[in-house]
């Protein structure tokens, strides 16, 4: 299903939230290349996962992907 987490970096009650759909995502590594940070990685050769982490939110994954099934999305926190 779509995975929605929220990212571990904010600005004041906003915060960039990654939403991947796992089962569109036809595991390419396309934003795995591109990944300045290197916060994302292919699982099980399925899917691609965004590290909390690592990840800064800078949206170059989301434009890269082939399938367009990764997106950033800023939400009010709370």
């Amino acid at each position: 299903g779509i995975r929605d987490c929220l990212l571990s970096r904010g600005l004041g009650d906003v915060y960039k939230r990654h939403v991947v759909d796992r089962r569109l995502c036809v595991a390419c590594g396309t934003c795995v290349k591109v990944c300045p940070k290197e916060a994302i990685a292919v699982r099980k050769g399925l899917y691609a996962e965004v590290s909390l982490q690592q990840c800064v939110g800078c949206g170059l994954c989301a434009r890269a992907c082939p399938a367009d099934i990764i997106q950033i999305r800023e939400v009010a926190a709370g």
